[in-house]
């Protein structure tokens, strides 16, 4: 019984390593877990995206990098690692919120490949922020931007757990429809995952949790007005806003 439980949780981290990143993982073996039994292991798969930036920066800056320069380079690693994958949500919530009248209208802007006025604007803006977070830390305490970069990545990813078991799906279809209904166990199980990783960086686990959860739960509140739930794209969105909160908080406890 314990092997077949410990097989069941490697499964789910396994797919939520191939659901939230672009890196080459072997094929799931059957039979598979659902998105929402993996919820949990999102917070690990988001260790992955962090530690691997993180090196990259310790790396650049060791070979005397300037920070700002460094800290883009390890942003743009963490975009690579993930294939867009949030920073496409984000876009497309913007567009979509606030390109359509009617629900209707939103859901269908947010499925458009073609990205407006809105989403460019808000992928400038959550680059660029995060990349001046990690640039200022970088800059003042590298050990202390590469906690950053792994706790943020941890815990911007057990967010997306909140809207998942938090909101209904928007849409019959797509992957908010399948992510939809995460038991709240799990997803407390991945925020235990996430906020003991945090103290153990050294993070302020308090202040980030205050700052990301007004953020999540504002996000959430719109997402219920605007089209009547959560979709990928919102999941996206949630990622990328509870990592730009966490970096400001840095930021401002570094000051």
């Amino acid at each position: 019984m314990a092997r077949g439980w410990i097989r069941a949780r490697l499964s789910e981290a396994h797919l939520a390593v191939l659901l939230l990143t672009r890196l080459p993982m072997p094929r799931l073996a059957d039979p598979a877990p659902t998105l929402a039994q993996s919820v949990w292991a999102y917070p690990l798969a988001g260790l992955v995206v962090g530690a691997i930036s993180a090196l990259a920066l310790f790396a650049m800056l060791a070979l005397g990098l300037p920070p700002a320069l460094a800290a883009g380079l390890a942003v743009t690693l963490q975009v690579v690692i993930t294939g867009a994958l949030h920073e496409d949500g984000l876009a497309d919530v913007a567009d979509g919120f606030w390109g359509g009248r009617e629900v209707a209208r939103r859901l269908e802007i947010m499925r458009d490949s073609r990205i407006g006025s809105y989403g460019v604007t808000a992928l400038v803006l959550s680059l660029g922020l995060r990349w001046q977070g990690v640039a200022a830390l970088a800059a003042a305490s590298p050990a202390l931007a590469m906690a950053g970069l792994i706790g943020l990545a941890i815990l911007s990813r057990a967010a997306c757990g909140v809207l998942m078991a938090g909101l209904p799906a928007a849409r019959p279809d797509g992957m908010g429809r399948y992510a939809s209904g995460a038991a709240w166990q799990r997803v407390i199980a991945g925020g235990a995952v996430a906020i003991g990783a945090a103290f153990g960086l050294g993070l302020p686990v308090v202040p980030l949790l205050i700052v990301q959860g007004a953020l999540v739960a504002g996000l959430a509140l719109v997402a219920r007005a605007k089209i009547g739930g959560q979709t990928g794209d919102v999941l996206g969105t949630a990622q990328q806003l509870a990592e730009i909160g966490g970096w400001l908080v840095l930021a401002a406890a570094l000051s």
